[in-house]
This record gives structure tokens, C-alpha cells and sequence, in this order.
């Protein structure tokens, strides 16, 4: 039986006050399953319906068609048994200002049924670098404390599947690297971790397997290994202190001084560096680097193909 289980979903928002015609097709009938224990990725670009098909799977809409289910629990049909089953970590920045986190923890406990379980909160707010601030007012917490609450409360009814929805948008680099240790540890005792994330290095690092959408279709899904094997072509980078030629700079990902070209055998990349030069250009730091999951995404957005396993 999949952790999760998506049939067919399609979302779409009519116009208000009609229920006829196309109206916006948010997502546009997505399958495919997640198996228990995997640590899965759902990727692609603002608007893909990537938070539409979480909002489905946690109860917070509904699908116009299709089904989605978490260990075998319908989310409509079934609701309270599939969000018990669940631990959601929003885009958002939600809390309640009135309760310091120890207090906020034990309420969200209390909504599953869960009693008594004051150990395991205590290692929720060690292992999330929260221990110092368990009495404080969830009002006095900086930015990146109040996302470290919103992971511990998806947590705290110990769901066999964890989701999290952007969880390190904005945060520093000390709460990601507490963070995805802490649920690496859980995803290797056997919680499925369902992740969204446009930082495409933490999901080529963590995912084993990858979903993709676009325009609220589904372009993309395989292993990531598999995923990193199709691509076309090794990069060439580079550094310049320069614009770049035309016919260069629309081929590139320029990122401030740093040039990245696709390239497909030695040929072209002396091509590309005979006209750096022709240009009266100094490249800095040259290297041909194995193509990575952003290169492998940019490519699957251009072409609008798929590969699915």
C-alpha cells in the first residue's frame, strides 16, 4: 500500500459565482504514488500547482477529480484517519500568538488525541535547536525559531508521513542543516517525507525519487539518478567580469560573474571560448562540471518533455 497516492487529481478554479466553462486548471490529472519510507521531491517553477496538490492531500481543498489517499485513508472520505496519518509544514509562517512553544505543542497534540507525551516533545525542541525557548512567547521568536515550531508541530503526533512545503524558504543555513538532520534521522526509522523545495540541491541530495510539474501536469517523474543520467549535455563554467555576446548570453545561465553553458563534446566548448576571446573577454576559473538536478529542471521546463519510470 503507497504512503501516498495520487489518481488522477485534477483542481479547477471557476470564476466566481460560475460553475461552467474551463475556468484556471490548476492541476490537470496527476498520478503517482509514494511508496513508505521514500524521501520524495516535487518540483518545479511558482505556479505549477505543487502547494495546490499539498493543500488536496492535507484536507485544505478539495480536487474537482481524481482521488489521493495516505496509507489507504481517502482525505475526503476518510479525513480524520488520513490527517492523523500526516505532518504538515506550511509555506506559511502560521501560529498562535497567545502560548509559548511548550504550551502550542502540547494544544496540537491535543488535537490528535495524544496525551502524555512530554519526552517526545522534549526531543522535538532539542533535536530542532528549540530547547531554549520552549517557555518563550511563540510572538517573541524570530522568523527562523517560529519555522522551527511549525516542523516541530507537524511533528509532535509522530506521522508516519511527514510534508513540508518549502520548509527552508528564508531561513539561514544553520536551522537547514539542523533541519534535515533531524528528518533524515526520521526518514531512516521509516517516515515518508514528501518535500517542495525550489533549493534543487537539497532535493538532489535527499530525494531518492523526483516528481516535476508544469502548468499543473506532471513532466517528470523518475528516480533521481535517473533523472540526472538524461541529461543532454556537462556544463561549462565559467567566470567573466563582462557581458557575455549575444549569441552566448542566450544559451547561459549567468548568475553575477558566473557564466554556465551546456555543452555536448570539445568542439564546442573551444567554440565557446574563441568567442569569449573574439570578444576581448577573460574567463576566470574555467571547468566542465557533470550536469546537475537545476540544470537537468531548465532543460525538462524548456522542452516540455517527460521522463517517467
Amino acid at each position: 500500500m503507497p504512503a501516498i497516492s495520487f489518481q488522477s487529481v485534477s483542481k479547477n478554479y471557476h470564476s466566481t459565482g460560475s460553475r461552467s466553462g474551463p475556468g484556471l486548471m490548476a492541476l490537470d490529472k496527476v498520478s503517482f504514488d509514494i511508496q513508505p519510507g521514500e524521501f520524495f521531491g516535487l518540483l518545479g517553477p511558482n505556479g505549477a500547482g505543487k502547494t495546490t496538490l499539498i493543500n488536496i492531500l492535507a484536507g485544505l481543498s478539495r480536487a474537482t477529480s481524481g482521488t489521493v489517499k495516505v496509507h489507504g485513508s481517502d482525505v475526503v472520505s476518510d479525513y480524520a484517519s488520513a490527517r492523523r496519518k500526516l505532518g504538515v509544514v506550511p509555506q506559511e509562517l502560521v501560529f498562535d500568538p497567545f502560548f509559548t512553544v511548550r504550551e502550542a505543542l502540547r494544544i496540537q497534540s491535543g488535537y490528535f488525541g495524544v496525551k502524555n507525551n512530554d519526552d517526545w516533545i522534549d526531543e522535538l525542541l532539542v533535536s530542532l535547536g528549540l530547547a531554549d525557548k520552549a517557555h518563550a512567547n511563540m510572538r517573541q521568536l524570530s522568523g527562523g525559531m517560529k519555522r522551527r515550531v511549525l516542523v516541530a508541530l507537524a511533528l509532535v503526533h509522530q506521522p508516519p508521513v511527514i510534508v513540508l512545503d518549502e520548509p527552508t524558504a528564508g531561513v539561514d543555513v544553520e536551522l537547514r542543516q539542523t533541519l534535515w538532520q533531524f528528518i533524515a534521522k526520521l526518514n531512516k526509522q521509516g517516515s515518508t517525507v514528501l518535500l517542495t523545495t525550489h533549493y534543487l540541491e537539497e532535493a538532489e541530495a535527499l530525494c531518492s525519487r523526483i516528481a516535476m510539474l508544469k502548468q499543473g501536469r506532471m513532466v517528470a517523474l523518475a528516480p533521481t539518478s535517473e533523472l540526472l543520467k538524461s541529461a543532454s549535455s556537462n556544463v561549462l563554467r565559467f567566470k567573466v567580469d563582462s557581458e557575455l555576446p549575444r549569441e552566448l548570453a542566450d544559451k547561459a545561465r549567468i548568475t553575477g560573474r558566473i557564466v554556465q553553458l551546456p555543452v555536448h563534446n570539445a568542439h564546442e566548448i573551444e567554440q565557446y571560448l574563441s568567442a569569449i576571446r573574439e570578444a576581448g573577454l577573460v574567463a576566470e576559473d574555467v571547468e566542465i562540471r557533470k550536469a546537475d538536478l537545476e540544470d537537468v529542471f531548465l532543460e525538462v521546463m524548456a522542452e516540455k518533455i517527460g521522463v517517467t519510470a
